[in-house]
């Protein structure tokens, strides 16, 4: 064999080897904030994850904004995270004249808790080399807000998404639909869905555009009407420490009612043999100083 034909053969071997590398043994990026798009994929066993974030979404009927909020997220057993978001935020209805006659987006600005979220994310199949990884993320919405100042629904309401991811390489894939059940007087279950396609630039940046679509949520909520919105956003991974990252999104309806998303937040995630972050562990200790723990 010429040394040139030596070359080649050597070069094809080396990219085949890296190729059966990135579609064999897929990396499992987790997704979810800062997009509406989730992902199958749970925290791994006995690790943490903790944000501080704010987000906003408006119609001309009602501009609805979340923050300060909290969320956790715990990997309980494998392949289950259980899951929890403590939010307060403002329902600012616009007062538009076009919709007082139906009784929509009229009154004042309230401030408070919200609805509080509970759930689990259980993953059935782990992706694998042709089959994407396929898991669920049942969410439950406690009556923490209150219904008669538009913070809360005042009853218990779910959502019921089935979600997919795929890796390659750098990128991702991320795609699901699901059913929001949401029992009161004013509103109306409706189904939802979305799919994302991020870039990993370097292990420290990752943009992401996603598609979201909704259906009509009721009367009583800022989204009287069916929208799909094109968002764009990502996520920063500090040098000090790539488990401290920054997160943000901001997206427009394309069809369908006129709607503004926007998400901004910060995240930290640490293992079982680990201590949370500083920032974490101030946070912790102000908030159960304030409510008596120990």
């Amino acid at each position: 064999m010429t040394a040139p034909c030596a070359a080649r053969l050597r070069t094809a071997l080396r990219m085949a080897v890296l190729l059966a590398a990135i579609l064999a043994v897929p990396r499992l990026f987790a997704q979810g904030p800062p997009y509406q798009t989730d992902d199958p994929v749970p925290v791994d066993l006995h690790h943490y994850e903790f944000y501080i974030f704010g987000s906003a979404d408006g119609t001309p009927v009602e501009v609805d904004s979340i923050g300060p909020a909290f969320e956790f997220n715990w990997g309980a057993v494998p392949r289950v995270q259980l899951h929890a978001i403590l939010p307060w935020g403002v329902a600012a209805p616009l007062n538009h004249p076009a919709y007082a006659a139906a009784g929509e987006g009229q009154g004042p600005a309230e401030f408070g808790l919200t609805d509080t979220e509970l759930g689990a994310k259980i993953a059935y199949i782990k992706e694998s080399r042709y089959i994407p990884q396929i898991g669920t993320f049942t969410m439950f919405e406690m009556p923490t807000g209150s219904y008669s100042k538009g913070l809360g629904v005042g009853k218990v309401w779910y959502r019921l998404p089935l979600w997919l991811q795929k890796n390659f390489g750098n990128w991702l894939l991320d795609g699901g639909a699901g059913e929001t059940v949401v029992p009161q007087t004013g509103y109306r279950d409706f189904p939802y869905g979305g799919f994302l396609l991020k870039y990993t630039f370097a292990q420290r940046l990752e943009f992401g555009g996603e598609v979201f679509a909704h259906g009509k949520e009721g009367v009583a909520a800022p989204q009287t009407q069916a929208a799909t919105l094109v968002d764009m956003g990502g996520v920063y991974h500090f040098k000090h420490n790539p488990n401290e990252q920054f997160l943000f999104c901001y997206g427009h309806s394309v069809a369908g009612q006129t709607e503004n998303y926007a998400y901004v937040g910060m995240y930290w995630t640490w293992g079982k043999d680990a201590k949370p972050p500083d920032a974490v562990r101030g946070f912790l200790a102000q908030a159960g100083g304030r409510i008596g723990w120990p």
